[in-house]
């Protein structure tokens, strides 16, 4: 995207954002598709030079997934018992692969497990990283089954120059304690990071599964899904095969067990953001030839950048982001610099109203607010006029600042000894957990010992 320059202030807009910078920021034959993929997300320029919003309906087409639709809502509600997430109610959560197809085997009792994770590139998350957090907590809740959570360290290291492996390693620690303060059962929940499971005695069925991914999967399919060129590494290249091989029960005998052709059929449904949707295309391609079952996906639309809603909230950039470590003073600052969806002036927004649909303290305000009917009422009230924009952010303020105060207060009960239990290699507790015990003792002992050789060498 053509970097946008400053120009002249329009009412309640950044600097960078206002129509005569943007317009200067493209010629009007600039037009650029919006770019959607685990590494860029941007939603495009039109023809005048204006940066577009994410459309979330084209990703649909052009990924090949399905709408969540209300009829989908309705028997989520019926087979589940549970009201949907207002994620789920309200549209973010807003396509799948294969969701049906879950709710028909938890109808039939069939065992499952999620697998949701994170790329560390970063000491603090942002709210925007604990969205789909919250949601697969919920999820899990709701279908009382193991989780499997991945820390992505080695991917952050091979597509990030200035970092170092040793960095990601850092960063992984301090998110896993982010992760663990959203709120997963201890008992259902296993936790890995990429760099240390891998080189242990546990992580061998998962790094047999590696093998034969990556033995299926072509380099031009990745160029394909991935857009990659010569001036990838090699490393890149390979680490999708890593990323399938947790969606697959085979990989976690201490927790599924040994029998390989029961746990293959063990299905997994992976709640994550849509730029994450390309890794998994390939898992499912491969899916079935390798025979597994292929596993489903869940999709969250983007939380959007303070700036507004043609990008998503970055850690890489601090004035675009509300970190979950920030202090009650700079989400009030960061909420009062946001993009705003009011009018040029008092007199223009009590007539025309205030514009929801860009407004991004009231986007903020639909991800986090619970209450359906409140949030409806403040709708109304904006978008009549009757609301000015001031009070639409002291609005979202306080909610984000009652979000990240009680994520503070449960951060500061995680220790490492807390870390260290989630991720340890260890049978969990869920239906058929039974399985997990199939990992003989001696071969955990045997584990075990490797993995002594290993931290002493």
């Amino acid at each position: 995207m053509a970097e946008i320059m400053s120009g002249p202030d329009e009412p309640g807009q950044p600097p960078s954002l206002t129509a005569p910078a943007l317009a200067h920021a493209a010629a009007p034959s600039a037009i650029k598709e919006q770019i959607i993929t685990p590494f860029d997300v941007s939603g495009g320029v039109d023809e005048t030079g204006k940066a577009v919003a994410i459309d979330y309906d084209k990703l649909i087409q052009n990924f090949g997934s399905k709408k969540i639709d209300a009829a989908l809502l309705e028997r989520f509600e019926k087979v589940t018992g549970h009201k949907p997430h207002r994620l789920m109610r309200r549209g973010m959560v807003f396509s799948h692969r294969d969701l049906d197809i879950i709710l028909d085997k938890y109808e039939k009792g069939t065992p499952m497990f999620l697998y949701t994770g994170r790329g560390p590139s970063s000491d603090s998350m942002h709210v925007g990283h604990s969205v789909p957090f919250e949601f697969t907590k919920y999820l899990q809740e709701v279908f009382n089954i193991p989780l499997v959570i991945m820390l992505t360290d080695d991917e952050k290291f091979f597509h990030t120059p200035k970092l170092s492996l040793e960095d990601c390693h850092k960063f992984a620690l301090q998110n896993a304690m982010d992760i663990i303060a959203i709120g997963f059962d201890i008992k259902k929940t296993f936790m890995f990071i990429d760099t240390d499971f891998v080189d242990n005695g546990y992580g061998a069925a998962f790094n047999k599964n590696v093998r034969i991914l990556g033995k299926r999967t072509t380099i031009n399919q990745i160029k394909g899904t991935f857009g990659f060129g010569d001036s990838n590494n090699i490393a890149e290249f390979g680490f999708p095969a890593m990323q399938s091989a947790t969606a697959f029960a085979t990989s976690f005998p201490f927790i599924f067990g040994n029998d390989p052709k029961r746990v293959a059929k063990i299905p997994c449904l992976i709640p994550c953001a849509i730029d994450q949707d390309p890794y998994f295309r390939q898992c499912r391609d491969n899916a079935r030839q390798l025979g597994f079952i292929k596993p489903a996906l869940i999709h969250a639309v983007f939380l959007p950048s303070l700036r507004g809603s043609e990008t998503k909230m970055s850690a890489s950039d601090a004035d675009s982001s509300i970190f979950l470590a920030d202090t009650d003073k700079q989400i009030q600052k960061k909420i009062g610099n946001a993009f705003s969806g009011g009018q040029d002036s008092r007199e223009e927004h009590r007539r025309l109203g205030g514009r929801t649909d860009v407004d991004i303290p009231f986007q903020y305000l639909r991800f986090f607010l619970e209450d359906d009917e409140e949030l409806e009422v403040i709708r109304e009230r904006y978008e009549k006029g009757e609301m000015e924009s001031g009070e639409m952010k002291k609005t979202c303020t306080k909610i984000l600042q009652d979000y990240v105060g009680e994520f503070r207060k449960r951060r500061a009960k995680v220790t490492m000894e807390v870390v260290e239990e989630f991720l340890r290699p260890r049978n969990l507790e869920w239906k058929g957990s039974q399985g997990g015990a199939e990992f003989k003792e001696n071969e955990v002992e045997r584990l075990e010992a490797r993995l002594r050789s290993l931290r002493a060498a």
